[in-house]
């Protein structure tokens, strides 16, 4: 239902943005709001659409409650976990990466050093006037996702979500990674940079991404291929391999500011998570101020009125951590539907992390071949949907 009212390394070095405490008028409810005098996020990359909107609801918590937020820019879904897991920051703006890709354990998630992560959502951007989509060059003459067969595709080194995301869009278009040549990138940010340098011809980003922009002005130019909302069985393919996306006409972005909009697909991004037991009346003020100083951020970055309480999808992909079920409660938003779906959701990270455990006591020699069996078969055990 979507209500309509290895140790990872930054991209540098604990690179904080802090944000000084200042007085101001503070906007309905920022007083009843009980947050410590800091909090820490990790974000997207700088020149990103999650690293900038952080920026800006940062500035709205500084504003309203003398709350200093420091925002870790992490260079993929790796970077922005891994301080998240270990407790050195509180939340991360992540996206379908740090948070679906984690909690199923796949991919870099799916390594001995990691495995089924028991992330929860706070809140979500799922506004759709953007689209999270496959950008191509443009003086490539690339029209469609078919016409990538035999280019130069972008593949983001310990990103599975940016890299799954390139696979569903190829998957639209009948083709998979076989049919590309594949170039490798340290970060989102090199990958665009590696586009605009004629190193590459497509990498994935939110339309609203600074380095979008940016691409669009250089010398090569920026076409965003469409995807058809008829086609059955092109968005069958595609949400084979990424569950989360649906059409989406976007009004927001590179080249796409003040026309009609660009018919693609999109998904909730960033999504702000925790940990599973990361303090629930933390948890529970961090949501509350989402919502209580949205009017206080709305329109300070591209895209970030997709945060709106309306726009909340209480049956996604991942669990809503208990501090935030609290607030929808109070706000008379949560349903026995959202209610059971959480449920399902969370009996599926269990069936998952026990899963995890089990294979871990065998040790098996091959573990990739290993857990992926056995997380299949934990998965179909236990009635859940399997993907991946």
């Amino acid at each position: 239902m979507t209500l309509r009212l290895s140790a990872a390394v930054l991209s540098a070095p604990l690179c904080a943005l802090a944000l000084g405490v200042v007085a101001a008028a503070s906007p309905a409810g920022a007083d009843e709001l009980n947050l410590p005098r800091q909090l820490s996020w990790t974000a997207y990359d700088t020149g990103s659409a999650g690293y900038n909107q952080a920026v800006a609801i940062g500035a709205a918590l500084q504003d309203a409650t003398g709350t200093n937020l420091r925002v870790l820019p992490g260079k993929n879904d790796i970077s922005r976990t891994e301080p998240l897991r270990r407790g050195r920051v509180d939340f991360s703006a992540t996206g379908v990466g740090g948070s679906f890709m984690a909690q199923e354990g796949v991919f870099e998630f799916g390594e001995p050093a990691w495995g089924p992560q028991k992330v929860r959502v706070l809140a979500a951007n799922n506004g759709g006037a953007i689209n999270l989509s496959v950008g191509v060059a443009g003086d490539e003459g690339i029209e469609t996702y078919a016409d990538l067969k035999g280019k130069r595709v972008a593949w983001v080194v310990g990103a599975p979500a940016l890299n799954v995301n390139v696979e569903a869009y190829l998957a639209y278009g009948g083709l998979t990674w076989d049919d590309v040549e594949r170039v490798d990138f340290g970060g989102f940010g090199a990958a665009w940079r590696g586009l605009m340098d004629d190193q590459v011809d497509a990498a994935f980003a939110s339309t609203n991404s600074g380095m979008a922009y940016e691409a669009a002005t250089g010398p090569r130019g920026l076409f965003w291929p469409p995807v058809d909302p008829d086609d059955a069985a092109g968005l069958k393919r595609m949400t084979g391999v990424a569950p989360f996306f649906t059409p989406n006409k976007a009004t927001v972005g590179a080249d796409i500011d003040g026309t009609d909009g660009y018919q693609g697909a999109g998904y909730a991004y960033p999504v702000l998570t925790a940990m599973a037991d990361q303090d629930e009346d933390l948890a529970y003020n961090m949501t509350k101020a989402m919502f209580e100083l949205f009017d206080a951020y709305k329109g300070k970055a591209p895209g970030i009125n997709g945060w709106a309480l309306e726009f909340q999808n209480f049956t996604w992909v991942v669990p809503y951590h208990d501090g935030a079920v609290r607030y929808f409660k109070e706000a008379g938003v949560w349903t026995d539907e959202a209610e059971a779906h959480n449920a399902m959701l969370i009996a599926r990270q269990d069936a998952l992390a026990a899963a995890w455990d089990a294979l871990k006591a065998e040790n098996p020699e091959n573990w990739e071949e290993a857990w992926t069996a056995a997380r299949r078969k934990a998965l179909a055990d236990g009635d859940f949907a399997v993907y991946f």
